[in-house]
């Protein structure tokens, strides 16, 4: 894969985070250290081609034509329904960038529709097996909507289920290795599973002190500590590109391991520090503010990336029995 190409289909990726009018400034400034941090790491200007993008200066078209094998065309869609997915399965406008880009790519409808499908059903991933079947979650909160209450006759950071500390925290470990073995699949759809577990892990760790938590309380709660849903989907799948792993899928390599170390490393920190900074906040009687929710999660990430290398055997070893489509199902069931 060449510069070009690679400048093309990260074009797309941007155009389909800002396919959806309704991105809050959080996340337009998550998207935007992405593409500074890739700028860093890759030698491409990507923060130009953000710039670009946001100015409408990149189309949709042009960048579509530069991808002359049907892998790339393959690998560009499978990209954008990600990215379209990470907060929720895609809207309207969404919608009708996807029917847009299929168009471009010269993709057929059977083909597109049938990999669209499987990445909703990912990003619909109900928080409690409970919901499964319940049908598509519930749009967003507004970042100003109050936060749930507490289940009835529960004091403040109470725990009701049955869990020990040291039982949150083995799951939370778990969650961060689990990710961390996504993160060095080739396949896209692993990537996406990503944020739906880390959104799972959450709503159990406010469940565990009392909390019923939504959807959308949860994706306010990444935006507070600082994590984009959109953003996070583009950094790793970035990652995966300048690292080559995407090459490897292109290359019908299958299940060997790539490099993707540094991608790897991200999601197992980011899970880890996102599951121990809801524990802090959740035990505590959600009294943390916003800036010290912040604070929190960039500590603990930092204490995470120490960590990983101490786990990196199990997450490499994870990776090599994972299968995604079990896994879902696992997850649903």
């Amino acid at each position: 894969m060449n510069p070009e190409q690679t400048r093309a289909i990260v074009s797309l990726c941007l155009l389909a985070a800002f396919a959806d009018k309704h991105k809050d400034d959080r996340e337009r400034e998550h998207i935007r250290r992405v593409a500074e941090s890739l700028s860093a790491d890759s030698g491409l200007d990507l923060m130009k081609l953000y710039q670009d993008v946001l100015l409408g200066r990149v189309r949709l078209e042009e960048a579509a034509a530069s991808l002359d094998t049907p892998e790339l065309r393959q690998l560009a869609f499978e990209m954008a329904v990600g990215v379209c997915d990470a907060d929720g399965v895609h809207n309207a406008e969404e919608t009708a960038f996807l029917d847009r880009l299929r168009g471009a790519l010269g993709l057929s409808a059977a083909s597109a529709d049938s990999y669209t499908r499987q990445a909703d059903e990912i990003a619909s991933l109900p928080l409690d097996v409970a919901a499964a079947g319940a049908g598509p979650s519930a749009a967003p909160r507004p970042a100003s909507a109050p936060l749930p209450p507490q289940a009835p006759g529960a004091a403040p950071g109470a725990r009701v289920a049955n869990l020990s500390d040291a039982e949150l925290d083995k799951m939370i470990l778990n969650a961060g290795i689990l990710n961390g073995a996504l993160e060095l699949l080739p396949q896209s759809l692993a990537s996406m599973a990503i944020i739906p577990l880390q959104t799972r892990l959450v709503y159990r760790i406010g469940k565990a002190y009392g909390y019923e938590l939504d959807r959308g309380h949860i994706t306010d709660f990444l935006a507070t500590v600082g994590v984009g849903l959109t953003s996070q989907y583009v950094e790793q799948f970035g990652r995966k590109l300048i690292g080559g792993l995407l090459g490897k899928m292109l290359g019908k390599t299958g299940r060997a391991i790539g490099s993707a170390a540094t991608g790897s490393a991200f999601s197992f920190a980011s899970t880890w520090a996102l599951g121990h900074v809801a524990k802090r906040y959740y035990a505590g009687g959600r009294s943390l503010s916003g800036e010290a929710l912040k604070n929190s999660f960039s500590g603990l990430v930092g204490e995470a990336r120490g960590l990983q290398q101490r786990y990196l055997p199990e997450i490499e070893q994870r990776a090599r029995t994972l299968d995604v489509g079990k896994l879902m199902q696992e997850l649903r069931a």
